[in-house]
């Protein structure tokens, strides 16, 4: 038996192949959560009014070293969508401006550049970045071609939702800030997933970066962090606007003030992020770096499981490869599979539609939790579904 487990709640009667969507909280944070909402209401304004902001400094401390990054420029956010839409929200464009994404991009995400665009006579571009692909070389080529004069700010993800690659992000960022063009990382499943040096990539040119501590940091759901460089802090604030908005204070900065305290909701997910850290720090004899390269080289054997019981090449080079492996499906309905691979085979496993060819794809996670065995009975179950 997987000595790793019992560290979660996952129900043992499904063969959980999904971490990438929600993630999955590990009990000993839990329980960690759960003390910390016990302390907020034994005493609430006590500890909203007096503690709390102490708190989020200790917290956004240790996850800035984890991410590479100064503290100062971090803020807690509930997840990278918020991250994304605080960014977008915030900026001005005018008729005919041009807001870059690529056909991998997070759909929610995109939507809130559709929003912006709407709002302010910009409009979309969407690069399209084939997949499969041979090369990450093809990427930056994409995303190049549909830079023009007009274009105001770039989404670019850093791990790609619906086929899992990691894109080269420091190639991209490079690129993008050599055109004049300001670019707002998706990083929702970086975290956790790869070594993060956001001072490193802010240097290169990338003005914002967003990513969640729930996925493969396995913080509680609603952590998520926003970094954004020096020189944009003054044009950024959060899309809940409070106290801090006329606040008389000069201890801290504007973007401090505000993003900060956006109203009283639970912070306790923020608060449970250096435990997070910790936890996995010490679960293994090489802690995150152990991690992280499990993970990957676990991806690796599902996405070569899954291709040689498919028949079919690898879809994307190695070096693309983090902790999710999509592979292509021949063409049918996307929901109807997920559902009979679930009801049927106990495999809870995203199939995604994909609007190019093949039609769907399916995509593994790979935790702590999981085995190669787990992608032998997914190939399975494919083929008797398929």
């Amino acid at each position: 038996m997987n000595p790793w487990q019992q560290a979660w709640l996952l129900d043992p009667k499904v063969t959980f192949l999904n971490h990438g969507s929600y993630g999955a909280c590990p009990r000993d944070v839990l329980a960690e959560q759960e003390r910390l909402r016990h302390e907020i209401e034994r005493q609430p304004v006590h500890f909203f009014a007096r503690m709390l902001e102490g708190l989020l400094e200790e917290a956004r401390a240790e996850l800035a070293l984890f991410v590479g990054a100064s503290a100062d420029d971090l803020a807690f956010v509930p997840n990278a969508t918020a991250g994304v839409n605080a960014v977008v929200r915030s900026l001005c464009f005018e008729a005919g401006d041009e807001l870059l994404v690529t056909n991998h991009a997070y759909n929610a995400c995109k939507n809130a550049f559709e929003g912006s665009a709407e709002r302010q006579g910009a409009r979309v571009v969407v690069a399209e970045v084939p997949f499969p692909l041979h090369d990450p070389g093809q990427v930056v080529s994409a995303v190049e071609k549909h830079v023009t004069g007009r274009t105001r700010l770039a989404l670019i993800d850093h791990v790609t939702s619906p086929t899992g690659l990691v894109f080269p992000i420091e190639r991209l960022v490079a690129m993008l800030s050599e055109r004049g063009v300001d670019v707002l990382v998706d990083g929702a499943h970086a975290p956790g997933m790869l070594p993060l040096d956001l001072a490193a990539l802010s240097a290169l040119g990338a003005a914002y970066y967003t990513g969640n501590c729930h996925k493969w940091m396995c913080s509680p759901k609603g952590a998520g962090f926003l970094h954004v460089r020096r020189d944009r802090q003054h044009l950024i604030r959060p899309t809940s606007i409070s106290h801090g908005a006329n606040s008389p204070r000069r201890d801290r900065s504007r973007f401090r003030l505000e993003f900060d305290w956006t109203g009283t909701m639970d912070p306790t997910p923020y608060l449970c992020v250096p435990h997070a850290i910790r936890l996995f720090r010490h679960l293994l004899p090489g802690g995150w770096t152990e991690l992280m390269a499990r993970n990957r080289g676990l991806a690796l054997v599902a996405r070569q499981v899954l291709c040689d019981g498919l028949g079919m090449a690898s879809p994307s080079p190695a070096e693309m490869v983090g902790s999710l492996a999509a592979v292509p499906l021949p063409p049918g309905d996307a929901e109807t599979l997920q559902r009979a691979l679930l009801e049927r085979h106990g495999i809870e496993v995203p199939v995604i539609p994909w609007p190019e060819t093949p039609g769907r794809l399916v995509r593994v996670s790979a935790q702590l939790y999981n085995e190669p065995w787990h992608y032998e009975k997914l190939v399975n179950a494919l083929r008797e579904c398929l």
